[in-house]
Formats: structure tokens, C-alpha cells, sequence
């Protein structure tokens, strides 16, 4: 399956990996080196932490590098009044007769308490491409979903340094 990412996600992802390989590589494969030092491995926790701070160091690059091979590279624009990538969206929602505000996101800036809904989400798939006053049905499963109407989209929300999900 591909991922949704804008450029500028890749880009992100591509300035970390830089990161991991150039800055945290160094210090873990030090820290490794520093704690076989110390003796007896079989006994020494440090030995052991360190290793499993270098493999997950290892994992997220190849990670990272996996998500930027198989991207499908989407635009984060959209139509004036249609919801898209980077809005944020106010939706009314009768039945529990709220109001709530999300921004939309690609996946792996997804986070749902800081109000970071996927586009690739039931809601996300729901309310992009929608304009203020469409009502929408959100299907979270086969047996269960919601009706909620679009009250407001704001395209100049101030731009979050929100990280990438890490896994």
C-alpha cells in the first residue's frame, strides 16, 4: 500500500534520515564502543542498551526510507473553497451537538489528540474536498457512522512544525 505524502513531507523525512545517519549513527555506534569497554557483555546493561538504541536508530532510517520509495506524491493545495491539506476544518455534529475543530494532514503527520486528522481517515476521507455547508456521513465502520456538517474552513492556519509520527 502507498502512502499519501506531500513534497514537503518527503522533504522532512529525508532531512531526518540525514539526521539519524549523520549525527545519531555517530553517537550510538560511540555509545556501543563505550560500553563493550567496560567487560563482561553478557552482564552489562549499558552493553545492551546501547545496542538497542543503535537498532532503532537503524530501524527508523530504513523506515523513513521505505515510506519515501513507496510514496505516491500528492499536492497540499486545493480549491479555494473546498477543504484540502493543511485547512483547518470546523464541523457541527448534531447528534452529540458539538461543534470541533480539526486540521487535515497526510498519514504520517496524523495525531488525532492535537486534532491532526489524516486525509486517509474515515473523517479525513469525509470532509476533503468538501465546502462550508455540506453535510457529510462519516463511515467508521460497516455497522457504525455519523452525520456532521462542514460550518467553516480556514486555509490561512498558521503552519505547525508538527513532527512525523515515529514508529
Amino acid at each position: 500500500m502507498y502512502d499519501n505524502l506531500t513534497a514537503s513531507d518527503i522533504k522532512k523525512m529525508q532531512e531526518e534520515i540525514e539526521y539519524r545517519k549523520l549525527v545519531v549513527r555517530k553517537e550510538a555506534l560511540e555509545a556501543v564502543k563505550e560500553a563493550r569497554a567496560q567487560g563482561d557483555l553478557s552482564e552489562n546493561f549499558e552493553y545492551k542498551a546501547a545496542k538497542q538504541d543503535k537498532n532503532r536508530n537503524e530501524s527508523r532510517i530504513r523506515y523513513l526510507e521505505r515510506m519515501i520509495k513507496t510514496a505516491r506524491i500528492i499536492p497540499d493545495t486545493s480549491k479555494a473553497d473546498e477543504a484540502g491539506i493543511g485547512d483547518r476544518v470546523e464541523i457541527y455534529i448534531p447528534e452529540d451537538d458539538e461543534t470541533e475543530t480539526y486540521k487535515l494532514v497526510t498519514t504520517v503527520r496524523g495525531n488525532s489528540l492535537k486534532g491532526l486528522i489524516s486525509i486517509d481517515s474515515p473523517l479525513g476521507k469525509a470532509l476533503k474536498g468538501r465546502k462550508v455547508g455540506d453535510k457529510i456521513y462519516v463511515k467508521v465502520s460497516e455497522t457504525f457512522g455519523y452525520e456532521a456538517e462542514v460550518r467553516a474552513i480556514d486555509k490561512s492556519a498558521e503552519e505547525e512544525e508538527e513532527s512525523l509520527r515515529k514508529y
